[in-house]
């Protein structure tokens, strides 16, 4: 694996741990954009199964329907929470298998058919899943008052003292 892809896996970790928080506090039916929440959880789980990787050589999730992933698009499918949490898993899974697969030096390599080195790929990602789970626990915040525990890979233990920071508005 190498250092590097090490410490990337550490904080994809913790990316997907904060954006499962976030799944557990979020108002699922709030809108957010025009559209309900959980959409905007489904294009994100779903943008890094497909953009972490490649996603010019990539298979839809079996569940899947033509739009579900663009929150602006209506769409007939509904998914639950603990479908969004599952799927979450998966692609969680998905990358640490993916980034104990490769090394540091294959970072600067393109994946075939992209137009995207593995390094822009995870950068990507990275902001994107922190952009909407900001989103995500801004509506929670505003709903609510408490704002959701966001963790780093030193410290995924503050989880223990539930979902919520200890302040509040």
């Amino acid at each position: 694996m190498g250092p590097v892809c090490d410490m990337i896996k550490k904080q994809a970790d913790s990316n997907f741990v904060n954006l499962r928080t976030a799944i557990l506090t979020y108002d699922r039916d709030a809108h957010v954009c025009g559209a309900s929440a959980w959409r905007y959880v489904y294009h994100t789980i779903h943008s890094a199964d497909k953009w972490f990787f490649n996603p010019f050589v990539y298979n839809e999730p079996s569940f899947h329907t033509e739009g579900l992933d663009n929150p602006n698009f209506s769409c007939d499918t509904v998914l639950t929470d603990e479908q969004l949490l599952d799927y979450l898993e998966q692609v969680r899974r998905k990358t640490a298998d993916y980034l104990d697969s490769i090394n540091d030096s294959m970072l600067n390599d393109y994946p075939e058919q992209c137009k995207y080195s593995r390094i822009e790929l995870v950068l990507m990602q990275f902001r994107h899943i922190s952009v909407h789970i900001g989103l995500l626990n801004g509506q929670t915040l505003e709903r609510t008052g408490k704002f959701p525990v966001y963790v780093t890979p030193d410290s995924l233990n503050r989880l223990d003292n539930g979902l919520f920071e200890q302040w509040s508005l």
